[in-house]
Formats: C-alpha cells, structure tokens, sequence
C-alpha cells in the first residue's frame, strides 16, 4: 500500500495531468475563437470605422493575439469616400499594426496604446462644388456604433499625403514624410502631431509640430491645422539662374483649405548667376495657402538686402494648361539704392552707378526650366535721384557733356557732377529695353530709348540731347568758328541746341557719338 507521501505525489500528478489536459483543451478552444474573432472582428472594425468616417472601408486580412498584450495586426486597409469613385481611396495603409492593454479598452473611453501604420498614403480630394460650406456629416440615430475611444499614439514614417486639385489640369501636391507621430488621437478632438519631411523643391528638411483635427469627414478641406515649423538647408540652386542656401521659421493656423502662415526667411548667401555676387537676402511674409492646392496668396513679403527695402503683394497660382506655378506679384521699392539692385543682377567688380532708386514693377515669373533672369518678366517705371557714375570714363563724358552744354569747354573734369535719371522698363528674355528714359544734368536733359543685355552686357541706345548751349558754344578756337554755321540746324523749341545721339558696345567698353544718320535725316 502506497504511503501517505506517495499518495500526494500519485495525487499531484493526476491533478498536473488533468490540468494539463483541459489547458490544452482550453488553448486549443481559444484558439478556434481567437480565429473565429478575427473574422468577427475584421467585420466589427470595418462597420465602426465604415459609419464614423462616412466611408466605404475595405479590410482584406486582420489578426488578432493576446500575448504578451493584446494585438491585431493588418493588411490593406483603405478608406473610400461613399460616393466618391471620382478620386482614389482618401486614406491607403499597407499594414497596421496595434497594441493595447485589457484595462485600457475597459474603460468607457477604450485606450489603445500604440499603433503604427505603414506604408500609408493620404490622397486629400478637391471639395465638391455641390456641397454647401455649412454641411456637416451626419450621424445615424440608431443602430450605429457609438464606441468612444483615444489612441496614445500614431506613428506613420514614411507617410505620403497627395492634396489632390480640383482642376485636372493640375498637379497634385505631394509630400513625403519621413516622420509622422500622432499623441491623443480621437474621433472627435484635435490630434497633436510632430513631423518630419523633406521638400522635394527646393529641397530642405522641414520639422513641424502642432495641431490637427478633428477631421471633417464631408468635407476634409474644412479640417482645422495649426502649428509651427522650422525649414533648414533648404538649396535654392535646383531654380536655374539663382542660388543660396534658405532657412525659414514661421507658424501657421487655419483649415485645410485657407491656412494663414506667418514667417521669416533668412538667405545669407543668395545669389543670381548674372551677377555672381551673393547678397544676404531676409525677408518676412504672411501668406495664406490653399492647402487642397498649394496656391498662395502673399499679403505682403517684405524683403532686404544691402541697404534696399523691397514690399510685394500677389500670390503663387495654377494657370490652366501649364504645369507647375507662377509668381505673380506687385513689386515696390519706396527707399532703395541703385548700387544694391546692380549688385544683385549685373557682374562688375563694382556698380555702374549709384544713387537712390524707387520704382514700381510688375513681376512674373513663370514655371519652367529656364534660367530665372531667362523667364522673368517685368513691367515698371523707377526714378534715380543724384546718381553718379562709379567708371571714371563714363563719368568724365557726363561731366564734359555737362560742362559743353553750359558753353564751358574749357571747364575741367570734378567727377562731382549728379544726374537725375527716370523712365520706364520692361525685362523679358534677359533683355532690359527702357523707354522714356531721360536724365538731367546741370546745362543738359538726356532722352533716351533702348536695350541692355543682362548676360552679354551690350547696351544699344538712341536719343537726344538738349543743351543750354549752342552748338558752336560746346567748343573752342576755329571749331566754334565753322559750327556757328550748323546753329540753326541743332536750334529747336528755345534750346540752345538738340543734338541726336547714339551709345553703344558693353558695360566695360561704352562708345559716346553723334548719331549722324539722324542729323542727315534731319531726326
């Protein structure tokens, strides 16, 4: 007969068997309905997420597990707008992986802890000409799933939102985001989220907090945004013609839609190839962006360089048929330098001329892969006042023009003679051609009309000179003698004498002459 030990151990051993038996029974029972609610979950998760977002929802594959917390894990999951077949599925996510604890999803708010999507793209679609702003989703009364709950957090790398357009002649606009974390994401509050992308152009890294949400499932553009951002390294060399290195800061709020953005930027080595010399360029700006579009609206940019101020107002917009965006905008320079502008746009060791210069312009500047000084095109009026010549040469012909058209030849060169220089431009195909172009000097007005050439630098000229003087009074000795014979035919309007002028070569090499084809011609 067994003693009393060896009974508990014979004992023991029934019991271990035993339950060893049902936990198999159990685990293999378990593991049928963890099958079974897969399924049922899959469907569970497609009804709920199918009714809050007003979607058709398609899930091919969810799975669920208890150990060591509970999981799901799934594949292919996307959003549709009902009704919407027009544009792609609003949300796209490869696979979607799930974590939460037994206590948090008891709660009457259930709490997920983690979840992470990847391979996720967000298409954002135009808002629908049909659908009053006011419009709200609308909720089923009954029947419906009314579950409350708060993800912890959403991690998405690798996300890529495309804003699609309302006119299919236009690109989409598209981001790529290398990091995407959303903190306190419910159905019905604002989501807090950092990210993290990089700008395809130009290109930069571009870090940004804030908020967004709740999403406004009838009507996305209408989604509140606010936030702040920072965009560092960004390399302006990828606009053929321009180059530098731009970091900008700034805060935004709004919806999708209209997004109010305030911000700085600051360019320390900015340059234009046809000058080659980098200027620090700063400028401050709100704006308002669409953002279903990318188009912006610039109320106003206010820039400096040098010693120049610059304020423009307009915006950055689709035109139909064109690929890509132009800039538009009203350009005015109330107190600015001459010398800066030059520095700016035109190659020379130093400024032609200097003086102080305001102006008005129209500016343009449309998409493309041409050079920016190549596609620019402006269309303005500016005045110059006491501008003196920085090369000697052409200073010293201004100072014998004016000293000859008071009737003092004979008065030497001070180099302190100032012009006062106004008239109208247009620039189109790196080519400058003014009109009106006059200045003044003591004893002469100059008018002028022609073209500079930005990257060859040949100046082509034509106009008059209306002098104090006579003719033969710009001159000395025996040449003054035989020119009172041409008197009368340079003498018009009470001048003392109008004399047709030519100037031509380069920037380097002027050339200063009578345009005789026009005396002949008597013009």
């Amino acid at each position: 007969m067994p003693s009393p030990q060896a009974r508990k151990i014979l004992l023991s051993r029934k019991w271990l068997i035993a339950f060893t038996v049902v936990a198999l029974v159990l685990l293999t029972f378990l593991a049928a309905l963890f099958h079974a609610a897969s399924s049922l979950s899959r469907d569970y998760v497609v009804e709920a997420l199918s009714e809050k977002y007003q979607s058709d929802v398609e899930l091919e594959e969810l799975n669920l597990s208890l150990l060591p917390s509970i999981r799901a894990t799934g594949h292919r999951l996307s959003f549709r707008h009902k009704g919407r077949t027009d544009v792609p599925p609003l949300i796209e996510i490869q696979e979607f992986r799930v974590q939460a604890g037994i206590i948090g999803l008891l709660r009457s708010t259930k709490r997920v802890s983690k979840v992470e999507l990847i391979g996720m793209k967000i298409n954002v679609p135009p808002r629908r000409e049909d659908k009053a702003e006011s419009e709200e989703p609308k909720e089923k009364k009954s029947g419906g799933i009314k579950t409350r709950f708060v993800i912890e957090e959403i991690v998405a790398d690798g996300t890529a939102l495309h804003i699609l357009p309302k006119d299919s002649w236009k690109e989409p606009l598209v981001f790529d985001i290398k990091r995407l974390t959303l903190t306190s994401v419910g159905i019905d509050r604002p989501m807090e989220f950092r990210a993290g992308l990089t700008n395809a152009k130009p290109p930069g890294d571009i870090e940004s907090t804030g908020e967004f949400g709740p999403w406004v499932a009838g009507d996305p553009g209408l989604t509140p945004v606010s936030g702040k951002y920072t965009f560092e390294n960004a390399n302006l060399g990828v606009f053929k013609g321009i180059g530098g290195t731009l970091s900008s800061v700034g805060k935004y709020k709004g919806a999708l839609a209209r997004i109010e953005v305030e911000g700085t930027t600051d360019t320390p080595d900015f340059v234009v190839d046809t000058a080659g010399n980098p200027v620090h360029l700063k400028t401050s700006f709100h704006a308002i962006v669409d953002g279903t579009n990318g188009d912006t609206k610039l109320q106003p940019v206010n820039a400096e360089f040098l010693k120049t101020s610059v304020v423009a107002r307009g915006g950055v917009e689709g035109k139909a048929g064109q690929k890509g965006k132009t800039v538009a905008l009203d350009v005015q320079v109330s107190e600015g330098r001459i010398e800066d502008l030059l520095e700016l746009a035109v190659k020379s060791d130093e400024p032609v001329v200097t003086g102080a210069i305001r102006f008005t312009t129209a500016f343009e500047l449309p998409p493309g892969d041409q050079a920016v000084m190549d596609k620019l095109r402006l269309k303005g009026r500016f005045g110059v006042e006491a501008a003196e010549f920085s090369s000697s040469k052409v200073q010293e012909k201004i100072d014998e023009l004016s000293n000859r058209a008071r009737g003092e030849p004979e008065r030497g060169s001070t180099g302190e003679v100032e012009s006062d220089l106004k008239g109208n431009f247009t620039l189109a195909n790196g080519m400058i051609t003014l009109s009106g172009l006059s200045f003044s000097i003591p004893g002469a007005t100059v008018h002028l009309n022609g073209t500079y050439g930005l990257r060859g630098e040949e100046i082509n000229f034509r106009g008059t000179v209306r002098m104090q003087a006579k003719v033969s009074e710009t001159t000395t000795g025996v040449k003054s003698f035989f020119l009172k014979l041409a008197d009368p035919f340079f003498k018009k309007k009470g001048a003392g004498a109008v004399i047709p002028i030519k100037i031509g070569g380069t920037r380097k090499n002027p050339s200063f002459g009578l345009d005789a084809g026009r005396v002949i011609g008597g013009k």
